[in-house]
């Protein structure tokens, strides 16, 4: 079975939505429960506040770019220009 350009489209599509809102979750977790996660984190890795705030913030924009380059973008294209 080959997939088609409907097929790829509906993917990108629900995967992007599936990825973003799994960003808004990691970073209301930031926002709201900060000091849990340090908690729970500083069991397993010694980290200061400002290195635990730099990762995720980091990780949080690298992700973000992920997303828009891997799977928003290609959906626009599919969806707007093919």
């Amino acid at each position: 079975m080959t997939p088609t350009l409907e097929l790829i489209r509906a993917f990108l599509g629900w995967a992007a939505i599936f990825n973003l809102m799994l960003l808004f979750i990691w970073a209301g977790l930031f926002i709201y429960a900060r000091g849990w996660m340090v908690k729970l984190h500083g069991r397993w890795f010694k980290l200061s506040p400002e290195v635990f705030d730099a990762m995720h913030y980091a990780g949080m924009g690298l992700y973000k770019l992920a997303i828009w380059m891997l799977l928003v973008i290609p959906y626009l294209v599919l969806r707007f220009c093919l």
